[in-house]
């Protein structure tokens, strides 16, 4: 990957309407991402009935229930995962989801999708991890809540199960809706990267905002994921704290002028600043009117604007030597 890419992440926010789902798939293209990722599962076989809600979904959904009556309500039909497929493929975006269950990563390799995204929570679910690793596709592995010792165990079972370390990228990331900022821990980013060399780092942003995602890229990261909604006053549980449309084409933008601004690592003038040397510099002047044969002293030469003459650099080798001619003052000495 020569440039950061990008995924926007609908997840749920479409709310369970496949009409909610293709316009934001329209947003995602529009805001200039690479991709734009669902979340694919079957209700029954993802939850128990028992399964408490987080903390943050019960607050954004205003209901404490369980997870199974909430995500049932956010699950699409696998006839429609197909039409998200192919109208991503129309709008010349790259379709991603990822998958929750086993049966799920069947339906999603079935259909063709190219690179399977792991959700933070499958990190250790080694079934799971096998079955995926069997596809022979790229993964993209989030690590939220994972210490080293776990992120090292998944990578061992998809390497086992027929992958190259090329194959996979490893994205830092902290599950809290919306993540404090004094938690995200960006330094991590450099710790994944020395601990598991050969395999590609990036960042999934669950913050508030724009500005990590982008120090994320500034410091290395490969691929940025991040949340985004057509409206942060829809009811759901990742509504507020993900991007509005405006705000994830701010990201994009942001993110590929800090691609720019890398440049390559070698300090010389720019092509665009190389027209200022003249202007900016200084050359050698006359302090005073000089007559011909006057020796340069610093009593009657000094440095000035423009740096089109004699460099200030070479002041000793100057002084000493003998006026070629009357300079008046401020003109350019030349020997």
């Amino acid at each position: 990957m020569k440039s950061t890419f990008i995924i926007a992440e609908a997840g749920v926010n479409h709310n369970g309407s496949f009409h909610l789902a293709k316009k934001m798939i329209e947003i995602a293209a529009e805001a200039g991402a690479d991709a734009i990722k669902f979340q694919t599962f079957k209700a029954k076989n993802l939850v128990t009935f028992y399964a408490p809600k987080a903390e943050y979904q019960k607050t954004n959904t205003y209901t404490n229930g369980n997870q199974l009556e909430m995500i049932e309500k956010l699950e699409l039909s696998d006839s429609e995962f197909i039409k998200l497929a192919n109208i991503c493929k129309s709008k010349n975006i790259k379709f991603m989801s990822s998958p929750f269950d086993l049966e799920s990563i069947e339906f999603l390799d079935k259909i063709g999708m190219e690179i399977f995204k792991i959700p933070s929570g499958e990190i250790t679910n080694l079934p799971y991890l096998k079955q995926i690793a069997q596809k022979n596709k790229p993964v993209i592995l989030s690590t939220g809540m994972a210490d080293l010792g776990e992120i090292e165990d998944a990578i061992d079972i998809l390497l086992s199960g027929g992958l190259e370390r090329d194959d996979i990228t490893i994205l830092h990331c902290n599950t809290e809706y919306p993540t404090p900022f004094e938690d995200v821990n960006l330094k991590a980013i450099q710790t994944l990267k020395s601990a598991f060399p050969g395999i590609k780092v990036g960042y999934s942003d669950h913050t508030i905002g724009i500005e990590i995602a982008i120090a994320a890229v500034a410091i290395g990261a490969s691929v940025i994921e991040k949340h985004f909604t057509i409206n942060k006053d829809l009811q759901g549980p990742d509504h507020k704290s993900s991007l509005d449309p405006i705000e994830l084409t701010n990201m994009v933008q942001a993110i590929r002028n800090v691609e720019k601004a890398f440049g390559t690592g070698i300090k010389k003038p720019s092509k665009s600043e190389i027209k200022n040397i003249k202007i900016v510099r200084k050359s050698i002047v006359a302090s005073r009117d000089i007559k011909k044969g006057e020796i340069f002293s610093e009593y009657n030469i000094t440095t000035k604007r423009p740096g089109s003459g004699i460099s200030p650099m070479y002041w000793n080798e100057v002084i000493g030597k003998k006026a070629p001619k009357d300079f008046k003052k401020d003109e350019l000495i030349v020997l």
